[in-house]
């Protein structure tokens, strides 16, 4: 089960995560998890480049080691990168230092500042640790493209619906998720973009001294 929009409760509940940008402008900050993959991830950057939008994508590791050449194009799109783990880790299920030394081995290729934890889970401890080299990305909109007992329709409305100005809303390029993130992923970028809103990276959260953080960690 989850939660397509993220309750207020739960992020006044983890101050130090960012949930959503404040924001009366009307800018929408699109984030896509788990890639790159060559079979989807260009794709997506395709979709982007024809609105104009930056996104941020939360990498694995493992999938930037064997496909480079697709996140030099994420790179060159001028899009912003997050860590999402080497191996893409649940953390309730992995040891804390084991659950670090993957995060710090994603950090090797990606360099990012940012920080997406695979499920949206964290330990308290691995939450302490972490933000004192990252800056931790939630989201306040969850797209259900991941969820295959839902119709691409059903993704599509779960982001109309519940977006607004200042959200940072989930996708993914992955290839499970394929299918009904490539009949939202347009519709949202068109719905949106004819109501005036515009789509932004998260690199301002990257702070110079998360990045002088991270390199001594």
């Amino acid at each position: 089960m989850y939660l397509v929009k993220t309750p207020q409760f739960i992020q006044k509940h983890f101050p130090n995560f960012t949930w959503k940008v404040p924001s009366r402008d009307p800018v929408i900050y699109l984030t896509f998890d788990d890639g790159p993959v060559p079979e989807v991830t260009p794709w997506v950057l395709d979709q982007l480049a024809q609105h104009n939008a930056k996104a941020t994508f939360f990498c694995v590791g493992n999938n930037v080691r064997k496909y480079p050449e697709v996140f030099q194009e994420v790179l060159e799109g001028g899009h912003t990168i997050g860590n999402h783990t080497y191996s893409h880790l649940n953390a309730w299920n992995t040891e804390n230092l084991d659950y670090f030394h993957d995060v710090r081995r994603c950090a090797t290729l990606t360099d990012a500042g940012l920080f997406r934890p695979p499920y949206g889970k964290l330990k308290p401890k691995q939450a302490q640790f972490l933000q004192r080299h990252y800056h931790i990305v939630m989201w306040d909109v969850l797209s259900g493209d991941f969820d295959q007992q839902i119709t691409p329709e059903q993704c599509l409305q779960n982001v109309v619906r519940n977006a607004g100005p200042g959200s940072i809303v989930v996708f993914h390029d992955s290839i499970k998720a394929s299918e009904r993130m490539r009949y939202a992923l347009p519709r949202v970028l068109e719905h949106f973009s004819q109501l005036g809103y515009r789509f932004q990276n998260l690199a301002h959260l990257e702070t110079p001294a998360l990045h002088l953080l991270r390199q001594t960690a």
